[in-house]
């Protein structure tokens, strides 16, 4: 039963807070998340995000539809939270995104997700194809979150 591990970071140009509040809308999900996914928040807005705070959505994989539930499993404005699959297309996701202050307007924004594959031990055989689509998945958020100082004012709760 393999558990595998997908990290990313980004420094970006905007104060820590500023980014932070910008990943604690829900609605902005969706503006950095591959259209071809076909994303879409089902859970009514606007969510206050805490811990505890559950959000359901829906996207499709290959023109396979499918409904996500996270919960809010750690929340520590504006250093870091945390957000953990109930229901979704992974035996295991967890989602942990750290904001850290490199400057007085420089974020420095770390992801760790810890996933693991349906039907393990089978289903491992299957994470090189996966591995990459994830790889697709969060190279469009970074380069979507990258060029949002470019795009200001930030659409933020």
């Amino acid at each position: 039963m393999a558990e595998h591990i997908l990290t990313r970071s980004l420094e970006i140009d905007l104060p820590r807070e500023t980014v932070f509040d910008f990943f604690a809308d829900a609605a902005n999900l969706e503006r950095i998340t591959p259209s071809e996914l076909g994303f879409h928040i089902v859970t009514p807005q606007p969510i206050k995000l805490e811990c505890g705070a559950l959000i359901d959505y829906n996207l499709s994989l290959h023109g396979i539809p499918m409904s996500w539930r996270t919960e809010i499993t750690l929340w520590d404005p504006p250093h870091e939270f945390e957000d953990t699959q109930l229901r979704g297309p992974y035996s295991q996701w967890i989602h942990r995104h750290t904001f850290t202050e490199v400057g007085s307007d420089k974020t420095l924004i770390e992801d760790e997700v810890r996933y693991r594959l349906p039907l393990e031990p089978f289903g491992d055989l299957a994470h090189f194809i996966i591995r990459g689509q994830l790889e697709r998945i969060f190279d469009f958020r970074q380069t979507a979150v990258a060029e949002l100082p470019a795009k200001q004012p930030l659409k933020t709760r």
